[in-house]
């Protein structure tokens, strides 16, 4: 088992509640608990250069901000630095999110090891996300599911100046027009149309407002 953990959670009630049960169900004889990020890192710079480095991050994604002026604002934020400072740490992200699109992103990019949905099974799930991410294989919530995610389209760079354009108010004839005046091609208001109306499908949407808003909140635009 993991020797050395770090646990990266700004509830200070959950924090104490995760560090208790993973002390009581796995041998983990250090498992130091930050509930700042910035802190998270600091111990992790330490930890490298006295060549006692931790074995495992686990952290959340979400840190509501205070008082605290900090660098590091957000999970996210702290795995980058985390990874680029020790490429061979194993992280596990314990989080609220439930998107597949997000989560598989985390992998993709960030390469995570694990993943974690907070929930009611969310310390038992927790525990095996260890256990499988020791053994070097990879971990995910059960209900989570990322088959979903690999068929879903990502947007390009055409995709984004259309829905710009839509954000600023423009009619689709009035972005095909801007189109064929900045000589920006594809250009022709059916092609902007059918790609439209395949995001339309694709995420679940009626309308080029509530497009926005579920592209917005997913964090693709």
């Amino acid at each position: 088992m993991f020797k050395k953990v770090i646990l990266a959670e700004d509830f200070q009630g959950e924090n104490h509640g995760i560090a208790e049960t993973l002390h009581e169900k796995l041998a983990i004889e250090e498992l130091q608990n930050e509930l700042y990020c910035d802190k998270v890192f600091t111990r992790l710079k330490v930890a490298l250069k006295n060549n006692a480095p931790f074995e495992l991050l686990v952290t959340d994604l979400f840190f509501e901000e205070d008082h605290i002026d900090r660098k590091i604002t957000s999970g996210r934020e702290l795995i980058k630095a985390a990874r680029a400072l020790q490429p061979n740490l194993k992280i596990i992200v314990h989080s609220m999110e439930n998107n597949p699109l997000q989560i598989n992103t985390l992998f993709k990019e960030h390469k995570i090891n694990g993943y974690v949905c907070k929930g009611r099974n969310g310390m038992i799930e927790l525990v095996n996300a260890i256990n499988e991410v020791f053994h070097n294989r990879t971990y995910v919530s059960p209900q989570v599911n990322l088959t979903a995610a690999n068929n879903t389209i990502e947007l390009d760079d055409f995709d984004r100046s259309i829905l710009k354009e839509l954000a600023n108010g423009l009619t689709k004839k009035e972005v095909s027009d801007k189109f064929k005046r900045e000589n920006k091609t594809p250009n022709s208001e059916s092609t902007i149309d059918k790609r439209i109306s395949k995001l339309y499908d694709e995420y679940e949407t009626k309308n080029t407002t509530s497009l926005l808003f579920k592209l917005a909140k997913e964090g693709k635009i």
